[in-house]
């Protein structure tokens, strides 16, 4: 499909081209959806980069004290003619920086150039675009994107922003990112350049650039360009990817001009791109309108939920309208990323309404695989579904009620999430206790059904306490079954979660395994011990480290038992309580290999074994993963390649 980018970029240059006839243009394209060897000749590369994998790396996976990289596409760009101004180009790439120290460094840029060779003294903080030597000067004419991952200079922002830089490397503007440029995941980036300003664009919204400047290159490059990126490391080190380029532009050449070709041609060709192009565009809106409607149509659903044997029973929407007094506010429960949730009253038997939000196409894929994959399940810790129902766009699924709510409602009882809390306090046993039912629950989930079942979203608001404080394990939404005979893992385009919970190889590798849920259940065992978020993990509320990183200083410095929950007064098992704290930073290991199966959890959590042996301090994430000497039940599912160049994922938060 052409889009309405690639409409207004074709539109606006061949009318450039024809107001302007007294200069001709010629096209300048190029796509690498991957980099093959084969079309290597078109690209010329510098320093440490070369092609691998389908990709180019710019920067050597290796610490190497610094290094840099630089590719261009071997054929120069003419960019403007003298006193005839500069041609518009769109460059969308993607781009995946992967750390192999932490903190990562330096950066990556976009750039555009008269030398393609690297400059002398341009590794490290320079990101290869210049050196010290030729700040601010044009002899060699540089204009680069740059997408830095560490603040190297006063005058930087943070250690993750885009800055637009013209023959210098302090930009002349630069905003900070949402999106990590460090966390190993496919960034996608547009740069566009309509021959007055320049729009950069990062991530996958599309219609507000990140930055805008006005300018004209004229000024500040020669009239002969390289494009193409550049990296470069230091002390700290990370590995910079291109896994895809397209470019699309029009250069000028001085010949002299035939003014009937130019005024025949160039409207018939600008007619012949919009015409075809809003042939395209109405047959892609056609295809989405119809797949649209089909997932709108009960009959789909139904045939969707219906194909489990064991589908629960569908509801009418005006029977779980009477018993929520249709869905009154003094009924509500909870809410969450997906909707909210409601209590009932069916045939004097009390429920839990789960009323997902309105127009959400995640909503209903979540809708779906939630009663698809709990009606097979049947575990004493796991929340029990009783029925759906689709009916007038409204999607509900009702569960059997939990007396004492969700558990991050009585551990972070001081927060109350838009609706009343129970003030009772989790004693220690009681924490113990649902401790060792959620791992029962997991141990179910991952060895003890037909199909293993993947949770992908474990965390306190998705653990529900029954009217005896059991642990009953919720929210299958995001939950996905896998054969244990013929596979390991769940690829996905869109790996799910909640930031916090997931182990740092999701955004790596695109894979939930049952090594990602045993990391979520040590972030969630580190909760409940300690009556603390992910993200409130210090004294001082120093959201830059993890409950992880703070927990485990605590146990470098021998003082472990100093992290457990004040609200305990101190009433607890301190032997019980070190053995679940090593247990839960076990299960959060950086590596994948060292976690312990939920099968060797419980056994801990149950006194029959000693905890896992864990370093006094955290291990760096490293990528790929060391092996141990020998693999164990622990680790004999893990699903590894050793290709470092797996696509990454986007991330999908709850």
């Amino acid at each position: 499909m052409l889009s309405h980018d690639f409409l207004r970029f074709n539109a606006v240059a061949l009318a450039t081209v024809l107001v302007g006839a007294v200069t001709q243009a010629e096209c300048f394209n190029f796509s690498y959806p991957i980099f093959k060897p084969q079309k290597g000749d078109d690209l010329t590369f510098f320093g440490d980069s070369y092609m691998a994998s389908d990709t180019i790396q710019l920067t050597q996976n290796v610490l190497n004290n610094g290094g840099c990289g630089r590719v261009f596409y071997t054929r120069p760009l003419k960019l403007w003619s003298t006193g005839r101004g500069t041609l518009p180009f769109n460059s969308t790439f993607v781009i995946n920086i992967t750390p192999l120290t932490y903190p990562g460094g330096e950066g990556l840029a976009f750039i555009l150039t008269g030398h393609a060779d690297i400059p002398a003294n341009s590794v490290g903080k320079w990101l290869g675009i210049i050196s010290e030597n030729t700040m601010g000067s044009s002899t060699r004419g540089a204009v680069a994107v740059e997408f830095d991952t560490r603040n190297s200079y006063p005058e930087d922002l943070d250690d993750n922003h885009v800055g637009l830089d013209l023959n210098s490397i302090y930009s002349r503007k630069q905003e900070s990112l949402s999106v990590n440029l460090s966390s190993g995941i496919d960034i996608k980036v547009k740069v566009q350049y309509d021959g007055q300003g320049l729009s950069i664009f990062v991530g996958e919204n599309r219609s507000v650039p990140v930055i805008f400047e006005s300018l004209n290159l004229y000024d500040y490059l020669p009239q002969k360009v390289y494009v193409g990126f550049s990296a470069s490391t230091g002390v700290y080190a990370q590995i910079n990817y291109v896994k895809s380029w397209e470019f699309s532009g029009l250069e000028l050449y001085d010949d002299a001009p035939n003014l009937l070709w130019v005024w025949i041609t160039v409207p018939g060709a600008i007619g012949l791109v919009i015409g075809f192009s809003a042939f395209l565009y109405w047959k892609w809106q056609r295809k989405t309108k119809d797949h649209v409607e089909e997932e709108d149509d009960p009959g789909w659903f139904e045939l969707q939920i219906q194909g489990s044997s064991t589908a629960p029973r569908k509801f009418k929407l005006k029977e779980l309208e009477a018993a929520t007094e249709n869905f009154n506010s003094d009924n509500l429960l909870g809410r969450g990323g997906f909707g909210t949730v409601y209590k009932g009253v069916l045939v004097n038997r009390e429920v839990a309404v789960k009323r997902f939000s309105r127009n959400s196409h995640e909503g209903k894929r979540d809708f779906i695989a939630e009663i698809t994959t709990i009606s097979n399940l049947h575990h004493r810790n796991l929340v029990k579904l009783l029925g759906w129902c689709h009916e007038r766009d409204e999607l509900l699924l009702v569960y059997e009620f939990m007396p004492n709510k969700s558990l991050d409602m009585l551990i972070f009882c001081n927060q109350n999430h838009g609706v009343e809390t129970n003030p009772v306090t989790l004693n220690w046993e009681r924490r113990h206790a649902v401790i060792y039912g959620v791992a029962q629950a997991l141990d179910y989930l991952h060895n003890g059904c037909e199909k293993r079942v993947l949770h992908r979203d474990i965390k306190a608001s998705n653990v529900m306490l029954d009217s005896e404080f059991n642990a009953r394990l919720g929210d299958f939404g995001l939950a996905r079954t896998i054969n244990p005979s013929d596979q390991t893992h769940h690829s996905t385009k869109a790996i799910a979660g909640t930031p916090g919970y997931m182990a740092p190889e999701s955004f790596l590798i695109g894979r939930a395994t049952v090594q990602t849920d045993v990391y979520a259940f040590g972030v969630l065992v580190l909760e409940v011990v300690c009556g603390r978020k992910p993200g409130r993990q210090s004294m001082q509320n120093n959201y830059n480290s993890s409950i992880v990183d703070w927990v485990w200083e605590n146990y470098r410095g021998g003082s472990i038992l100093d992290v457990v929950d004040l609200q305990l007064n101190g009433v607890f098992s301190k032997e019980q309580a070190e053995c679940v704290l090593v247990l839960a930073l076990a299960s959060c290991h950086p590596n994948p290999f060292q976690r312990p199966s939920m099968r060797t959890a419980l056994r801990v959590l149950a006194g029959e074994v000693a905890p896992p042996v864990i370093p006094m301090d955290r291990p760096a994430f490293v990528w790929p993963p060391a092996m141990p000497p020998s693999l164990n039940e622990d680790l004999e599912d893990y699903p590894f390649s050793g290709d470092q160049n797996t696509p990454s994922s986007q991330l999908i938060g709850r």
